[in-house]
């Protein structure tokens, strides 16, 4: 063997057990438990009152940069896989909002020589579905999705720009129906653009337009927007019976209705987001934070219901939405919400917000493995990613579940340079961080190198 982690806390989706892993060419090639005679290896990492797990699986990451000039100065493919690295992040998805969308398979190839170039951590790409030709070209590079969004922004040109939304009830039943004939799973960002106009203007007639009213008015009515999309979205997918993964999972109205999908037998997964049960959820930080803490504020009364979702497994899978913004973007948000960049960075910190959840008794942790990790290369096609077990790669993240740390500004590694949640302290901090067996993270240092990632192609579940 190449490499024998020793004597560490192994935690699994189905386990959690003591023991040892050996590592050989960037594969588990053996696992020692307790009591157990381990192999030679050329290199012996000493795991002792330390956790190992599956590195996360991040299924939603805007990373900025595309294959032209455009939003790299809010954040870059090397700067947040850098983040993810020291999150315990081993592969991170980027999503189609980039300059320009790549919705040609000439265009998807050039997005992908960007991350070849600039990535330390194995990654994937979602394209928008745009061009009914260029889909079946696209569905053979290896994906593990596509992604488009039901909106339309109203006051700003970003993060929702014109060629990857797609509100019209016929074209996204055409787009679904050939998702299906390629067999790849769709990603929508569900919204109500109709509701949404009325919502917005009563506002604005108010004189509302800040911060705080942006967020009242997204989740007026209970949810309104969210959950007539979802109704639709999966009203439709059943029409066209492709596989739907619903993003954005934020009220309790909503994990009801994919339950209900779910129970019927349709093909839908979904996620859920950290800002959704660690920021946007609690008031008071959105009046302290304004647009900083938003994405999109949660009323409390949804936080039941969601971490009901995640325990279940109505919600299938964790992902960030990791959205970083420059503070330039965000301050105009106490004036007028609706031309602030709606998203927050969280890729860094969100494995250790859940896992600080699962030692303070809200979640088991073995789940919180199965939604960061496992599940999401179940439903996505990573075959050789996401669990610890002979044959799988080496993805893997070491981890001191006692060792407290306060999230700060100082020590955000995404371009940006702040975090919505500076000032929290959580637990399970990120020892070092393994991809295909090689260390890019160590004790606080980034040692990978940008290009080291590689495409992590996702073979189509049936």
């Amino acid at each position: 063997m190449d490499i024998l982690i020793q004597d560490a806390d192994i935690i699994r989706s189905t386990e959690r057990f003591g023991g040892s892993i050996g590592i050989k060419n960037g594969k588990i090639v053996a696992i020692y438990r307790d009591g157990e005679a381990a192999g030679q290896a050329g290199q012996i990492i000493d795991a002792k009152g330390r956790a190992l797990m599956p590195g996360f699986i991040d299924m939603h990451c805007h990373h900025r940069e595309g294959s032209e000039p455009g939003f790299e100065y809010k954040e870059t493919i090397r700067t947040a896989t850098m983040a993810a690295a020291a999150g315990g992040v081993t592969t991170a998805v980027g999503m189609p909002n980039v300059v320009p969308p790549p919705n040609s398979l000439e265009l998807l190839q050039r997005q992908f020589a960007r991350y070849e170039q600039g990535s330390l951590i194995d990654w994937n790409f979602n394209p928008p579905p745009m061009i009914r030709e260029e889909i079946p070209k696209m569905a053979t590079s290896g994906i593990a999705a596509f992604k488009i969004f039901m909106v339309v922004d109203t006051g700003r040109s970003y993060p929702h720009m014109p060629g990857i939304g797609v509100h019209d009830h016929g074209k996204l039943l055409e787009i679904m129906q050939h998702c299906a004939e390629v067999n790849v799973p769709l990603m929508v960002h569900p919204h109500d653009q109709a509701l949404m106009d009325v919502i917005e203007q009563a506002y604005w007639k108010r004189g509302e337009r800040d911060a705080l009213a942006y967020a009242k008015a997204y989740a007026a009515y209970d949810g309104v927007i969210w959950e007539t999309a979802i109704a639709t979205l999966l009203r439709l997918q059943k029409a066209a019976g492709c596989h739907l993964h619903l993003l954005h999972t934020q009220t309790a109205g909503s994990v009801e209705l994919i339950r209900q999908a779910k129970r019927a037998g349709q093909r839908v997964t979904c996620e859920l987001n950290p800002w959704a049960l660690f920021l946007g959820c609690d008031w008071a930080a959105i009046q302290r934070l304004g647009s900083y803490g938003l994405s999109y504020w949660v009323p409390e009364k949804n936080v039941p219901g969601l971490w009901e979702g995640l325990a279940d497994g109505t919600i299938d899978i964790l992902a960030t939405d990791h959205a970083p913004h420059t503070r330039e973007e965000k301050e105009i948000g106490w004036t007028d919400g609706w031309k602030a960049h709606t998203g927050t960075p969280s890729i860094q910190f969100y494995r250790s917000m859940f896992m600080t959840a699962a030692l303070e008794g809200k979640i088991p942790m073995e789940r919180v493995i199965e939604a960061g990790a496992t599940a999401p290369a179940r439903i996505f096609g990573f075959e050789t990613k996401g669990d610890i077990a002979i044959g799988k790669d080496a993805d893997l993240v070491l981890v001191d579940l006692d060792e407290e740390f306060e999230i700060r500004d100082e020590d955000v590694l995404s371009l940006v340079g702040w975090s919505p949640y500076a000032g929290r302290r959580v637990r399970a901090k990120t020892v070092q961080t393994f991809v295909r067996g090689t260390t890019v993270y160590r004790d606080g240092e980034v040692v990978g190198s940008p290009g080291f990632g590689k495409h992590a192609h996702a073979r189509y579940p049936g």
